[in-house]
């Protein structure tokens, strides 16, 4: 019995190689496990479900929705693809769940999140969250402009975020211990799971008395990153991918 987690591939048309890789995945390896979670950023951008054609999507959300009839799969947005909806939903087949949403993982309460709303350091990116990811007004306003916009809107957020992590340390861009500790004692759990760090890990702490485990994932690139819980543990492993 296993469940697999993964997050961060940032499927583009410029990288098919990682596209591949994650068909390749769906179609094998990830029909024998128990569950299947995507913990967000799994496209470079998402600007909205009728704009999927546009991006390369259309075989992604079939081989999703592929597996999903297999097994059961879940899903939490992350801060480039917030702004999946129902047609996502319906295409992929996968369960969407709210970011930070705790989950029985084999017995075990764990909090499963993408993991920017721990990067309370990075001012700017919390600035966005409130601004644009959190803001219901704004996601009405932009999805109701017409597609070219929108992906010329979505083309400048990346460079601004190019930009923004070259002028910021990689301190400040990881999660705030603090607010880790916090988020334990918030939901009462010993053990999460999130990506958007890109910074593949486990970490322990001690929290009332208690240790404390963060499984972090890496992106995919050079490498995919897997996560394995079961029954009797859980593993972090990285295939290459070739171009």
């Amino acid at each position: 019995m296993h469940s697999y987690f993964i997050s961060d591939l940032h499927l583009t048309p410029e990288r098919p190689a990682i596209t591949e890789a994650f068909l390749a995945f769906m179609a094998g390896p990830a029909r024998s496990a128990d569950k299947l979670y995507l913990l967000g950023d799994l496209f470079e951008y998402w600007i909205g479900d009728d704009a999927a054609p546009l991006i390369g999507a259309e075989p992604v959300l079939r081989a999703m929705r592929e597996l999903a009839e297999q097994i059961p799969c879940v899903f939490i947005a992350g801060n480039r693809d917030f702004l999946v909806g129902q047609q996502f939903t319906e295409a992929s087949g996968f369960e969407i769940l709210d970011d930070e949403t705790v989950v029985d993982l084999y017995g075990e309460p764990t909090l499963i999140l993408h993991g920017d709303s721990m990067c309370t350091d990075d001012i700017a990116h919390q600035q966005f969250r409130q601004a644009m990811m959190t803001n219901q007004d704004w996601r009405k306003e932009f999805l109701a402009l017409p597609i070219p916009e929108r992906i010329q809107s979505a083309l400048e957020a990346r460079k601004q975020s190019h930009q923004h992590k070259a002028n910021i340390s990689m301190e400040i861009m990881d999660v705030t211990k603090q607010t880790v500790l916090d988020t334990f004692t918030k939901f009462n759990v010993k053990q999460m799971i999130h990506g958007h760090t890109h910074r593949q890990a486990k970490h322990e702490y001690l929290v009332d008395g208690q240790v404390r485990n963060r499984y972090v994932l890496g992106d995919w690139g050079e490498t995919s990153s897997i996560l394995t819980a079961s029954t009797e543990a859980i593993t972090i492993e990285n295939s290459e991918i070739s171009d």
